[in-house]
């Protein structure tokens, strides 16, 4: 029986939700980590543990070519397998070396899997229509950061934390078997040729776009201060606010203003566009991320946890709500380059933010100032990109 749109997003919400849940469950694992390798209490080492996942992501490069010219299906039954064979292989390493590079393969299969899925959105939905099949995505898939971190300490509770870090692999066996019912997006007479001349042109075609490199940086930019958030946050909570019972119930929190504002998002996509849309977005992101600059300033780092996580709060919700509009305004214009063009786009933001965010975690040891001062001025150059696309309304190169 053919996939229904309403299951069809419900799957590709799980497919997606294999990132988060690589991540979020396994953040309040971290402390029994540091402790089982015979790390210090304030060591960042462990927010490698998802920088390395995040950065396997540069295999998307390779998918995107694979995806055009054997179709999405074969790619993402590729991502599956290094997806819980790196999930396994990190809870049982010996030592941290094993289980970063177990997670780097991880995040390739990951990046597998994502990439087929946006893919898969851009070949069946274009423009603002696709921002908002995506938003209904992201809505259902950031329930993760919701209830993850209580199923984590749920799991630590009855059991070791490498049962925590086997969840996510054991999830992922299901989604594969669900996705087993899935079609073939890219037609036969659409894909491409796999000749390192054909590939040179594509990805020489998907960056001479200025539409889409503009609206792929300001993806970037964002993605570098949220992974820096992300891989950092148990530390943040639990040493640098000293108040690690909170960190679950943060963590949540913000996931419930994530959902809310990317459902939001996709109503304000409806009525006025994605490209309006993520214009206020991001001025509303740039005027908070001051505001929290200019009170750590002036009031000293780390602020006062209350304002601190209410501004982190509201940029974060933001930045989620932006993430399917600047993806529908990248990809628009590919057309049949959509799998070697959300390869590229995933790559920029999955891999190079997770490399820029993970020197932003490193800095943070005593203070958040590195963070704060990440998310002004990230936010502060994705306004002038955005501010700054003249193109007329409809125009897509």
């Amino acid at each position: 029986m053919k996939m229904k749109p309403a299951e069809f997003i419900a799957l590709s919400a799980c497919t997606m939700t294999l990132t988060a849940l690589g991540i979020d469950v396994m953040l309040p694992a971290f402390g029994d980590v540091r402790r089982h390798f015979g790390l210090s209490a304030d060591s960042t080492a462990t927010a490698q543990i998802i920088s390395f996942f995040f950065m396997g992501q540069v295999a998307q490069i390779i998918f995107g070519a694979l995806s055009d010219r054997f179709g999405r299906l074969p790619i993402l039954r590729t991502g599956f397998p290094l997806y819980i064979i790196g999930g396994i292989v990190a809870a049982i390493a010996p030592d941290l070396p094993i289980m970063l590079t177990a997670r780097f393969f991880a995040g390739m299969g990951a990046s597998a899997v994502f990439m087929t899925t946006i893919a898969g959105v851009r070949d069946r939905f274009v423009g603002d229509h696709m921002a908002r099949i995506l938003s209904l995505i992201f809505t259902i898939f950031l329930f993760t950061p919701v209830f993850a971190p209580f199923l984590g300490l749920a799991i630590l509770s009855v059991a070791s934390w490498k049962m925590v870090f086997l969840t996510p692999p054991l999830f992922a066996v299901a989604v594969f078997i669900w996705s087993l019912r899935l079609e073939e997006s890219l037609p036969p007479a659409q894909r491409t040729s796999l000749t390192r001349a054909h590939i040179g042109r594509s990805i020489a075609r998907v960056l001479g776009n200025r539409t889409f490199v503009r609206y792929t940086t300001i993806t970037t930019l964002l993605f570098t201060a949220l992974s820096s958030y992300v891989s950092s946050s148990e530390h943040i909570v639990g040493e640098i606010y000293g108040r690690p019972e909170l960190f679950a119930w943060i963590f949540a929190g913000m996931g419930v203003m994530m959902s809310l504002c990317a459902l939001l998002n996709s109503r304000l996509s409806s009525t006025f566009g994605a490209r309006k849309t993520i214009q206020w977005l991001l001025i509303i992101y740039t005027t908070v991320g001051a505001a929290l600059l200019a009170f750590t300033s002036a009031f000293g780092d780390p602020p006062q946890m209350p304002v601190f996580f209410a501004a982190i709060t509201i940029m974060l919700a933001i930045n989620l709500a932006v993430e399917p509009n600047s993806s529908a305004l990248a990809l628009e214009p590919m057309g049949e380059m959509a799998g070697m063009a959300s390869a590229i786009y995933g790559t920029c933001f999955f891999f190079v933010g997770a490399l820029f965010g993970s020197v932003t975690s490193h800095l943070m040891v005593d203070g958040v100032f590195p963070l704060v001062l990440c998310f002004f001025v990230f936010g502060l150059i994705s306004v002038a990109l955005v501010l700054t696309d003249r193109r007329p309304a409809g125009e897509v190169s």
